[in-house]
């Protein structure tokens, strides 16, 4: 698959097994058997995800040298926390504080920061990474898309199912080390594992500007 007709790409190899450990090391004091923690003002983790550090040059590669996080949550699936996710789009960014500005909205709170609905304008625009720090199989839970979904722009909820059959589905298997990048807004799900193992993925949203009217970026 490519980035460019079906919205998601795999980068294998991308991070050598001694940066891979490194990264693994900056999150070892991250809670376990999350299904998602949010990632904020963790020691290192803000220079490894810019632009020129060892996952944001990856972004780069895709979007240019203005690549920034904007956004990190590290999941952690496991037999004891092994849960399922339906089909859906990623429709909200994290933000430093409430500004009302038109087309921004509604609001709400996730993993403790404020999150708002973006122009879909805007969220086409965006990348997002998932660094594997573990074998993801096809019994382990993988990542699923749907290829081409992101350019339908913002899918209601009962157009869905209908939308993930005409374009199929792709499971995102990987090895550690592997980073798959995918349009934020593509049409993603993820099944219980069927033999769990563990499963820790950073998962890191990447934007290119800045938001109007006084919004902030909340970021890493």
């Amino acid at each position: 698959m490519k980035i460019a007709s079906d919205g998601a790409q795999l980068v294998q190899g991308a991070l050598e097994s001694a940066d891979l450990v490194g990264v693994i090391d900056l999150l070892k004091e991250q809670p376990a058997d999350q299904a998602g923690v949010r990632l904020f003002g963790v020691p290192g983790l803000a220079s490894c995800l810019q632009a020129t550090g060892l996952v944001g040059q990856i972004a780069a590669s895709f979007m240019g040298e203005q690549a920034r996080p904007v956004r990190a949550i590290l999941f952690d699936k496991t037999a004891s926390t092994n849960w399922s996710l339906a089909w859906h789009q990623d429709r909200v960014i994290a933000v430093q504080e409430r500004v009302d500005v038109e087309g921004f909205g509604p609001w709400s709170r996730k993993h403790g920061a404020l999150h708002v609905a973006p122009p879909f304008d805007l969220l086409s625009q965006m990348m997002t990474l998932r660094v594997h720090f573990d074998p993801v199989t096809e019994t382990n839970a993988p990542l699923l898309i749907a290829p081409g979904s992101h350019r339908r722009g913002r899918i209601p909820e009962p157009e869905v199912p209908q939308v993930v059959d005409e374009c199929g589905v792709a499971a995102c298997l990987a090895e550690p080390g592997d980073v798959w990048v995918y349009a934020t807004p593509i049409l993603h799900a993820s099944e219980r594992a069927s033999s769990p193992m563990h499963r820790r993925v950073l998962q890191v949203d990447y934007a290119t500007g800045e938001l109007p009217g006084g919004l902030r970026w909340l970021g890493v």
